[in-house]
């Protein structure tokens, strides 16, 4: 739990939201990989809720004590807190890992890279946030670069696309983590690790009953040596690191800028691909990746 300490505590990191916002978005990545790797053996409510349940068990060593000095904060903000696990933590990972059961990869990664739109969407409908012509640019151009992984370069795929019951599932997913995104900027003033506590046991909670009749209809979860190591990883790495790393870069960044990097997960995923599939670095991905890095340069930049 070294690298916990490490981002909370060493200003060089903690202090550089745009590093933050990598490392969240690499072990987001990771989790999709992991979470249709092992959906055969764990299904999608019991990877959610052993998820955000182990999650909780691990931050409360690191978060009680900062839970009890902002207790009395979190009485009074507890409404807009259960709002935030609820789209953020219960339903976002939930809707998703299902929607990864009866979807392919494809329409998967084209519903996500609509999310940095949505977000800017909702911050200027409920907040009349501004957007730049840059910004706007960045957007666009990074999209053209994150479809451009997503198709392998062929447009006409697009085409031949048809949406089903899991596009809809990953589309909601999309929907509910932009609002979670948006409406971080009415979080209370407490600490990070008491607010992801608080909203790590609260989503688990949500989930309980849900996991229950998972499990007692019929859908149990098989644990053996790789869906253990599955599970933990998903616990530590896409949990409490990324939501701290993306949390903290809400704050520095903003939800519109933040959002943009969630286009580096066909980046991360395409290189993933290359190093352990064995899958050949095409034109595609350097056309791609160089459209995102153009795109992300572009809306980040602060005096245009």
């Amino acid at each position: 739990m070294r690298l916990i300490t490490v981002i909370m505590f060493n200003k060089g990191i903690y202090n550089r939201p745009y590093l933050l916002l990598t490392f969240a978005v690499f072990f987001w990545s990771v989790n999709f990989i992991v979470g249709r790797a092992v959906r055969a053996d764990v299904p999608p409510i019991a990877l959610a809720f052993w998820r955000w349940a182990g999650a909780s068990f691990i931050i409360s060593f690191f978060a009680i004590s900062h839970v009890k000095k902002d207790w009395d904060l979190i009485k009074k903000s507890w409404l807009i807190l259960i709002f935030l696990a609820a789209v953020g933590i219960a339903s976002f990972n939930t809707l998703a890992y299902t929607g990864l059961q009866l979807t392919i990869a494809i329409n998967a990664f084209l519903m996500q890279s609509m999310m940095p739109v949505m977000i800017v969407m909702m911050s200027f409908i409920l907040f009349q946030e501004k957007i730049h012509w840059f910004q706007a640019a960045g957007i666009i151009i990074s999209l053209a670069g994150a479809m451009t992984i997503i198709v392998k370069g062929d447009l006409t795929l697009l085409s031949s696309l048809s949406i089903n019951k899991g596009d809809i599932l990953i589309f909601t997913a999309v929907v509910s983590y932009a609002g979670y995104s948006v409406m971080l900027r009415k979080r209370p003033a407490i600490h990070p690790l008491s607010f992801v506590f608080v909203t790590f046991v609260s989503g688990s909670l949500m989930l309980l009953p849900l996991y229950l009749w998972e499990t007692f209809t019929g859908r149990p979860a098989s644990f053996n040596g790789t869906t253990i190591m599955a599970v933990i990883y998903v616990m530590i790495f896409p949990s409490i690191i990324s939501y701290l790393c993306f949390n903290r870069g809400v704050e520095l960044a903003g939800a519109n800028k933040a959002g943009l990097f969630l286009y580096m997960m066909p980046v991360f995923g395409s290189i993933m691909a290359i190093i352990f599939l064995g899958e050949s670095f095409c034109w595609f991905h350097a056309a791609g990746i160089g459209l995102i890095g153009s795109g992300i340069m572009l809306a980040t930049r602060r005096n245009l």
